[in-house]
């Protein structure tokens, strides 16, 4: 009904206040959250058993979605680093890249992710339990006796690490460089230098994150994989795949960190939801729910309090006696209070008014 429309207006809304770019953002958190549903529920328990608890059918559905999410993850970030690099630094390009370019991309991420993910189910290449034993993943022990093992995990240290990582360092390089030459080209500008040296310092920053971020995930991964494939599988210890798991896992926690904390815009977004949910909180007019009968005694309270606020006397000075009572809400008790109400008027002492109580008027005129 009428909260179907509100929410519907909602998402329109926030659709369009978002950019074509902001897309892959979206997307990120959507592959981080598959992992941490798909994975985490499962590794966890397992590993407080010191072995996997949940079948090998199990264990194919662990790995395919390990594998999925993850070079989804992966991608995910290739592909926003080189969109970014094409807005900054070719902008005349940039600035036609819409909503259904951004969703075709997503597309293909996906796809890209599913070919790799979906490959070991067709014999190109094998997945098993973790030489730890409590997770499951790509068979690190087959390349050494299958050819289209070795193959699957040559094809996977190229396409799904290799080639990400120089498609990430290239863009923000040319991204740097675009904004370094932008930075000197405004340097007789005050106020244009300083925004200009801000912008530089945020991508700097976002640059290195993301960089770091990437290379602490996925380099251990990579270097035990090689490792595994070139060189007696034996003599690679578990625990050097459980470290390797470990941190590529940890993509699930630094993605959200690197990209809603070092944009600006998300920055703003999350003060404003926050702020909009504490006004909400905060302006419920009494604390606790009333009973039944209590809300038309309110309102009729407040009816008549606004009726009195209206009431006046006039004084023989030609100004006016307001009174009435209002309602206040205090911390102590859940419920409205009503507070006598206060009579005061205005007088006039030399060249200035002064405004006092009934009360205290006779008093007034005495020492005046």
């Amino acid at each position: 009904g009428v909260r179907t429309r509100k929410n519907t207006k909602k998402v329109l809304a926030l659709r369009s206040s978002l950019k074509p770019a902001e897309f892959f953002i979206i997307n990120l958190s959507i592959s981080d959250l598959g992992m941490t549903v798909t994975l985490f529920p499962l590794a966890i328990p397992s590993a407080f058993a010191h072995k996997w608890l949940f079948g090998e059918l199990t264990c194919l559905c662990y790995a395919v979605c390990g594998v999925l999410f993850g070079l989804c993850s992966l991608t995910n970030l290739t592909a926003l680093s080189s969109v970014c690099c094409l807005k900054v630094c070719f902008p005349n390009y940039g600035n036609k890249f819409s909503y259904s370019h951004a969703c075709l991309m997503i597309v293909g991420v996906w796809c890209y992710a599913m070919v790799f993910a979906v490959g070991p189910l067709a014999n190109w290449g094998h997945y098993g339990p973790e030489p730890y034993g409590t997770a499951c993943c790509i068979d690190w022990y087959a390349p050494s006796q299958d050819t289209l093992s070795m193959s699957y995990i040559i094809c996977l240290f190229l396409f799904c690490y290799a080639l990400p990582l120089a498609i990430i360092l290239l863009s923000y390089i040319l991204i740097l460089i675009t904004v370094r030459g932008s930075r000197q080209a405004v340097q007789q500008h005050v106020s244009p230098q300083t925004k200009t040296t801000n912008v530089h310092i945020l991508i700097v920053k976002l640059s290195v994150a993301v960089c770091i971020g990437f290379l602490t995930a996925w380099s251990p991964y990579a270097v035990v994989a090689m490792w595994a494939a070139f060189v007696e599988p034996s003599t690679v210890p578990p625990i050097a795949f459980a470290f390797a798991a470990i941190f590529a896992k940890s993509s699930t926690t630094y993605n959200p960190v690197v990209y809603l904390v070092f944009k600006p815009n998300f920055r703003k977004s999350l003060s404003k939801d926050t702020a909009q949910i504490r006004k909400r909180i905060c302006s419920s007019p009494c604390k606790g729910s009333p009973v039944p009968g209590e809300k038309d005694l309110q309102r009729q309270t407040s009816l008549r309090c606004n009726k009195d606020a209206s009431n006046s006397t006039r004084l023989s000075n030609g100004l006016v006696d307001s009174h009435g009572a209002c309602l206040h809400c205090t911390e102590a008790g859940p419920h409205c209070q009503q507070t006598p109400p206060q009579r005061t008027a205005r007088v006039l002492i030399s060249t200035s008014y002064s405004e006092v109580t009934v009360r205290q008027l006779p008093e007034k005129m005495q020492n005046n």
